[in-house]
């Protein structure tokens, strides 16, 4: 399991991306089991009232999150670009610059 892990300010999101052999989403929308790498990651954008208070930068903003949208790839490298991407997209939709936003992928080790 890799996650993707995107900050700008104090604001975070963290995706996952399931590996082939390890158990995946089995909600409705998941992608079949042909998909050897499968990426799951909330979506999330600003609203005017409601949602959750976040900090951007220098701007204080309510957000709201949408259902995960697990998507399958091909292989690793596919994956993680259309993972970053993902990441970088949902802080674009609350003003962020693509190039201001944080990415770090790690493995997740279980202790």
């Amino acid at each position: 399991m890799i996650l993707v892990s995107g900050a700008a300010g104090e604001a975070g999101l963290t995706g996952t991306l399931y590996e082939p052999g390890e158990s995946r989403p089995s909600f409705r929308g998941a992608p079949e089991e042909g998909s050897p790498y499968v990426w799951v990651c909330d979506a999330f954008y600003e609203v005017e009232s409601g949602g959750q208070p976040q900090t951007v930068g220098d701007r204080e903003l309510r957000v709201a999150f949408e259902s995960p949208a697990p998507r399958g790839f091909p292989d690793q490298a596919a994956a993680l670009r259309a993972g970053k991407e993902h990441i970088r997209t949902q802080f674009a939709r609350l003003g962020v610059p693509r190039s201001e936003v944080d990415i770090t992928v790690r493995r997740r080790v279980d202790a």
